[in-house]
């Protein structure tokens, strides 16, 4: 029987929520975020036909093979000015958010007319919030029969609803003002004042947050970290 790894793994994520839920639950990062020469936001590209499910998995299925490169690179050489020398290989951890009202995706709002638009959508509405989250080991680290030189992935999928109840559009201009639901898949936060219109949510409070704690402690020990 293999012995389970300490709970250290690399985030490939911006996101201070997800850093904080990560230490909330003894898992100890190192950000791997990504070099100024590569184009994250490409990843987060809309292809036709996706729906709301297929996107989220796609691009946290994207983020995670650019972070797994990107270890690579960095774990064979130092980066110029590191010196730290070369990273060590180990888990990497990427996971991605979207809000969906139907088929419609609301993506993060590039100006506040966008965020006011999706916050005027979803008030008085109910809608879902999918966060996909994926956990993985280049060759050398795999776990799996010894010899197998492949890289290792591991996905899960949180879906849950969240109802607002009606908002003026006084109260969205407010909100909006406090620059809040820049940068925040559907223009908001749960865990900000937009819980103040949260009139009902059914699912995962962490995973509307995003990073799903069930979801995420699953792909966590299936790469072989336990979290207790």
């Amino acid at each position: 029987m293999s012995t389970p790894l300490p709970a250290r793994v690399y985030l490939a994520s911006q996101s201070p929520r997800r850093l904080q839920l990560l230490a909330q639950w003894g898992v100890q990062c190192e950000l791997l975020l990504p070099d100024p020469s590569e184009d994250a936001e490409a990843l987060e590209a809309l292809l036709p036909g996706d729906t709301p499910r297929r996107y989220v998995q796609r691009v946290t299925r994207l983020k995670l093979q650019a972070a797994l490169q990107r270890l690579k690179r960095r774990g064979s050489h130092a980066e110029a000015g590191d010196a730290r020398g070369p990273l060590a290989h180990g888990p990497v951890l990427c996971a991605d958010t979207t809000v969906a009202l139907g088929r419609q995706i609301l993506g993060k709002p590039q100006t506040e007319a966008e965020a006011v638009e999706m916050l005027t959508l979803l008030a008085g509405r109910s809608h879902r919030v999918l966060t996909a989250v994926a956990v993985g080991r280049l060759p050398s680290e795999s776990v799996g029969d010894a010899g197998e030189a492949r890289a290792w992935e591991w996905h899960a999928l949180s879906e849950s609803r969240v109802t607002f109840a009606p908002i003026g559009s006084a109260e969205i201009r407010r909100y909006v003002d406090t620059g809040e639901p820049m940068g925040k898949a559907g223009a908001y936060g749960i865990q900000g004042n937009a819980a103040l219109w949260i009139s009902h949510i059914s699912g995962s409070y962490t995973g509307i947050m995003g990073l799903p704690a069930f979801e995420t402690a699953h792909v966590l020990r299936q790469s072989g970290i336990e979290l207790l």
